[in-house]
């Protein structure tokens, strides 16, 4: 069985309908209604396995129906995190309850209040864990650094709490779902792992350019600074940003680099975009730095590149060396290092053999292990566990 094959049977055999009609509302209150993990993998997955899902959120976009979830919209976000904080969970609250489903999975840290209510009323409730939120909080600019181990301490110590009195915890990574396997009643990892199809190489094959990219959040942590010094130690490459600055300031310290001048910035773009990004990269980048909350991550866009066949340039922590080094899909460096990124992007951008090998071996791991559906089967069996 070739690959377009393997794919289509993934997809489609992955997940039998299981839901009989019942009814299950995700609510966020923070990301986009398009979420890639909220909306297009988890709401439609058990939309097609037979549930009647509804979607919550708060964008003032209005009500709709996509792909057979129907979306709630509870108003535009209030302008400011604590005036949100303070009133969309209430509006979310009385959307779901007026819902009445026979089942809450929400996807904020925020909103563990609005689940720990719910759960009184008898409700099954899953707290969706996208993030190691106290490992994350260690790295917040926006808290004094001086506060930022006790807030991360007083945090984990409230989210577990909140959590243990919740139905489960689907977790995003390993990590995430072994930190609260001791706490809540149920934890099982559901990782965010690419679907297949979507960013699958073209059929006819797109001559690949002397040009790497990343896609993701342009943040400081991320190693944006590093990407671009990198540039100058390869000579003729071009760097593909795709994604939004996480402010002004830093974007115009980006724009001030020498680097900056081998930059092709596309800002926020759709998927279909981002398709052809990594159909023409020779390379993805996702040299992100050393923080607390990265070491024991699994990074989606590394997956992604892989799904598109594209060779991954990648940090060279424990974790993500261990993936990248046992399928063959790339290389690891230092990313606080220019230099070594830069020699890295030169090993794939003058050799297409490499490429063409390295592309290959990505998409492979992902067809076999690191795909959507193997992450769907757990999330419909912690379903078929709640909702018997």
């Amino acid at each position: 069985m070739n690959g377009p094959a393997v794919t289509e049977h993934f997809e489609q055999q992955a997940a039998p309908p299981r839901g009989r009609g019942q009814h299950v509302v995700h609510v966020t209150t923070v990301h986009p209604r398009d979420d890639i993990r909220i909306f297009r993998k988890e709401c439609v997955s058990l939309a097609r396995s037979g549930y009647r899902v509804t979607q919550v959120v708060g964008d003032g976009q209005g009500d709709a129906e996509v792909d057979g979830v129907r979306i709630v919209d509870i108003g535009p976000r209030p302008a400011g995190r604590l005036a949100r904080m303070r009133q969309q969970p209430r509006a979310a609250l009385a959307a779901v309850l007026d819902a009445q489903p026979a089942l809450v999975h929400f996807h904020d840290p925020e909103l563990l209040p609005l689940g720990v209510q719910l759960a009184r009323r008898g409700l099954p409730v899953v707290y969706d864990a996208h993030e190691d939120v106290p490992r994350q909080i260690l790295t917040k600019q926006w808290i004094p650094g001086a506060l930022r181990g006790a807030v991360s301490a007083a945090f984990e110590w409230y989210e577990n709490r909140q959590a243990a009195r919740l139905s489960a915890v689907a977790a995003a990574t390993p990590h995430i779902a072994a930190r609260f396997s001791n706490v809540a009643r149920r934890a099982v990892n559901v990782s965010n792992f690419p679907r297949t199809d979507e960013l699958a190489p073209p059929a006819e094959a797109v001559p690949r350019e002397r040009a790497v990219c990343y896609v993701g959040g342009l943040m400081r942590t991320r190693g944006l600074l590093q990407m671009v010094r990198a540039m100058p130690h390869a000579p003729g490459v071009t760097l593909v940003l795709c994604g939004r600055f996480e402010d002004a300031a830093f974007e115009a310290e980006m724009r001030a680099e020498p680097g900056w001048a081998q930059v092709q910035y596309l800002g926020q773009v759709d998927r279909a975009t981002v398709r052809s990004v990594l159909a023409r990269c020779s390379a993805g980048l996702v040299t992100l730095l050393p923080m607390p909350s990265y070491l024991d991550a699994w990074p989606i866009k590394m997956f992604e590149y892989m799904s598109a066949e594209l060779p991954v340039i990648a940090s060279n922590f424990p974790l993500w060396q261990g993936i990248v080094e046992t399928t063959g899909c790339g290389l690891c460096v230092d990313p606080a290092d220019p230099r070594a990124i830069g020699r890295a992007v030169l090993d794939y951008v003058e050799h297409p053999a490499r490429v063409f090998a390295a592309g290959r071996a990505g998409r492979r791991a992902v067809l076999h292990t690191y795909h959507w559906p193997a992450a769907e089967r757990e999330l419909l069996a912690l379903y078929a566990q709640l909702l018997p």
